[in-house]
């Protein structure tokens, strides 16, 4: 089956698109798309992966769901397109990077500009329903994702997985943390941001790490 994703992640995950249930998943998406509003547009679907090609991915980031609000999603996970209002977690996650780093607030929430920096910003699920959180979940993206993550954790070393949240956390519990750094927290989400979210320094500590090993820091 031809699907339209970067070379380099194409060939990598070629042996995923030929399995029976990317089939499946591949068939359902199709209908959803036909038949109800889905978020993001097909054309940014696999916005992540194209954005950033496998052997320029220095972080990922890991979150759930795209948004299900008209306009928002557009392949990046906690990103919106611009001229859309943050949501809640955005608004939080450049909070923390204002009192991480010293920085001025974004005045964007389109974070292609982490992507194009090696930043892989992968939700576990690539689409969803509008107005319908998690309704294609567990139809076969998570396998899909599953699988993605774990091409990177076994042929790249010293890679940051930022795990925000307890879903995430499980879906990264086996990276190996001798060769990545693994930094986990409370969700930006407004309902746990105070549990931890806030001052976990993920950023300043992404970027000691990257600068660690040779590589040019993110600029958040």
């Amino acid at each position: 089956m031809e699907v339209k994703i970067e070379e380099s992640w194409k060939k990598r995950l070629q042996t995923e698109f030929d399995k029976a249930y990317f089939t499946g998943l591949t068939d359902f998406v199709r209908e959803e798309y036909k038949q109800t509003t889905v978020y993001p547009p097909g054309k940014f679907i696999f916005n992540a992966f194209n954005l950033c090609p496998f052997d320029r991915v220095k972080v990922v980031i890991i979150g759930q769901d795209p948004y299900h609000g008209p306009g928002q999603a557009h392949g990046l996970c906690f990103s919106v397109n611009d001229g859309i209002a943050f949501p809640p977690s955005l608004v939080n996650i450049f909070k923390e990077i204002q009192s991480d780093t010293n920085s001025p607030l974004p005045t964007s929430g389109n974070l292609t500009r982490w992507a194009e920096q090696g930043v892989l910003l992968l939700n576990a699920t690539l689409t969803v329903r509008a107005h319908q959180a998690g309704s294609h979940q567990r139809k076969g993206w998570e396998e899909f994702t599953d699988a993605a993550i774990r091409i990177l954790a076994e042929e790249k070393e010293h890679l940051v997985f930022i795990l925000w949240g307890a879903y995430a956390q499980k879906k990264g519990a086996f990276i190996n943390r001798d060769k990545h750094l693994v930094l986990a927290s409370a969700h930006p989400s407004p309902l746990s941001a105070y549990n931890g979210f806030f001052g976990n320094k993920h950023f300043s500590r992404t970027n000691d790490y990257l600068i660690a090993h040779g590589e040019s820091p993110i600029v958040w």
